[in-house]
């Protein structure tokens, strides 16, 4: 497994991370996954074989349940794991269970670190951008824990490009731990991320930790032209529709078209062909592969240990090109002196 530079740290990611929001099958989380212990424990075990031993979470997935599992299928092996878990969105009821002010995050890394059974959490990243609580209280807090040794590094995602900025500027200038991950959806059906977000990581030294690299499910195979939804996916559930951006269908098609062709030219799956799209694409650290079950987890193990050639790529490209907004469209027209990001 090849292992990446997180960002700017000196901390190495292997390039493919398992998610863990399949874990628990709490509210909300049902059609997502329902995974228990014993099962997350043959997961993890197939993930480390691999040499993929990164595990996301986040506190609100399955409402803690999922970072309890993923708790106890690493138990005894923690010094084998890097963990990665999330926090910030709502937790409770009350005014202060939500948000990233100091009093919300240092309870909900504390209530992170009680439901993985650690001592520290590898890479803590803020869930969403709190527009309410200055940037300073943020990382201030964030600062001690890191320097109490609870947090090794943070990161932040789902930050527009402002937003991500601005804190880095803060770090810098009261010499504060700095943001070295973002955790962003990108996908060949979500390619924004390339207009703002990656020129920025690429000069910062910002990480990217890719999320839904299979575009909410709908480049895992199943979704075809005149086909109906598969009965058991994320697709069909009210959550993901109502979080999932919209996908125009002739857009979608269209990449498929491209994907299936490249199957039967390489002897891959679409899931692997996306997935390895992603992994070559400027400032991107690590994507995180998710599985209901051991097959498909295997068959996403797969997605790095070959690569597609710069034809197949530009096909691929071609096929989800979009019209930029402005003012990246505008952006575009002077690539003299503002080139497309490299790696």
């Amino acid at each position: 497994m090849e292992y990446r530079q997180l960002g700017k740290s000196g901390f190495k990611v292997p390039v493919l991370s398992y998610g863990t929001a399949t874990f628990g099958g709490g509210p909300g989380f049902e059609q997502w996954g329902t995974t228990g212990v014993q099962e997350a424990t043959r997961l993890v075990d197939l993930c480390l074989e691999a040499g993929v031993t990164m595990f996301d979470s986040a506190d609100i997935y399955s409402a803690g349940a999922a970072e309890e599992v993923l708790g106890g299928a690493i138990k005894g092996r923690r010094n084998q794991v890097i963990i990665s878990t999330k926090g910030t969105f709502r937790f409770g009821k009350g005014p202060n269970d939500v948000g990233s002010s100091r009093a919300h995050l240092i309870e909900a890394c504390e209530g992170s670190l009680r439901r993985l059974g650690t001592d520290y959490i590898d890479l803590y990243q803020l869930h969403g951008f709190d527009a309410l609580t200055p940037v300073e209280e943020v990382l201030h807090a964030l600062d001690d824990l890191v320097r109490a040794g609870k947090i090794r590094y943070i990161g932040c995602s789902n930050f527009s490009g402002w937003h991500l900025m601005k804190s880095l500027a803060v770090s810098e200038k009261f010499g504060l731990a700095r943001y070295v991950a973002h955790q962003a959806y990108y996908s060949l059906i979500g390619r924004e991320y390339e207009w703002e977000l990656m020129p920025l990581a690429l000069d910062q030294g910002v990480g990217a930790v890719v999320w839904s690299p299979l575009g909410f499910g709908r480049l895992g195979g199943k979704v075809r032209r005149g086909q109906p939804l598969p009965k058991v996916s994320r697709l069909q559930d009210a959550n993901t529709v109502r979080i999932a951006p919209p996908v125009e269908d002739e857009f979608l098609y269209a990449v498929m078209d491209a994907l299936d062709e490249l199957a039967k030219e390489t002897g891959r799956s679409v899931a692997q062909i996306a997935i390895n799209w992603v992994l070559q694409r400027p400032s991107v650290s690590t994507v995180i592969i998710g599985a209901r079950d051991e097959a498909q987890l295997r068959q996403n193990l797969t997605a790095a240990d070959w690569k597609l050639t710069p034809a197949q790529i530009a096909k691929l490209e071609a096929a989800s090109a979009k019209s930029r907004t402005y003012p990246y469209w505008h952006q575009a027209q002077f690539s003299e002196r503002n080139p497309f990001p490299t790696n």
